[in-house]
């Protein structure tokens, strides 16, 4: 039985919801992707949302929802990459889940995105590249206050499901 939240952390393309779903089935609990629970709550995809009600009221939802799963049952959480820069967010959090930073570098997550379908809004514009660092230079920071880093730019998936794994079935915040 799991003991507490599994929350993965980074950039978008950093593999946030196909590790997750992964390790949520070799942890056996739920797994639970931050954004389409808001897309079925609302009705509206992610891209709709940031468009008709603007960046900041998003942030807003993704605070609120946080705040009621922070209060649910265990399972393995795969916020979207900005979820990080909710003022609060973390705090609700912190002490009771286990947050582990997927590490991927801009480079690495363009390359991934490059080959996804899904509409970021983010990223929606000519430059890709330049948004994606952007983003790392603005949450980095954030990213550093997760429990533990795993390196998903050079660990072949499987590697990085089972190092999620290992990582949330261990003692709540031990040092690595």
């Amino acid at each position: 039985m799991l003991r507490r939240s599994v929350i993965l952390v980074g950039l978008p393309g950093a593999g946030k919801s196909s590790v997750g779903r992964a390790a949520a089935a070799e942890l056996r609990v739920p797994f639970l992707d931050l954004d389409r629970e808001l897309e079925a709550r609302t009705g509206r995809t992610v891209a709709q949302l940031f468009a008709t009600q603007g960046e900041i009221a998003f942030r807003k939802m993704e605070y609120e929802l946080t705040a009621e799963l922070a209060k649910a049952p265990s399972a393995v959480w795969a916020p979207g990459g900005g979820w990080v820069t909710v003022p609060g967010a973390l705090a609700l959090v912190r002490a009771h889940a286990c947050i582990i930073h997927l590490a991927v570098s801009p480079v690495g997550a363009l390359a991934r995105l490059r080959d996804d379908a899904t509409i970021r809004p983010l990223l929606a514009g000519d430059h890709p590249e330049r948004v994606l660092d952007r983003l790392w230079q603005e949450r980095s920071g954030a990213y550093a206050e997760a429990h533990y880093v795993v390196d998903t730019e050079h660990l072949d998936f499987q590697r990085v499901v089972d190092r999620v794994v290992e990582l949330a079935r261990s003692e709540p915040h031990a040092t690595e």
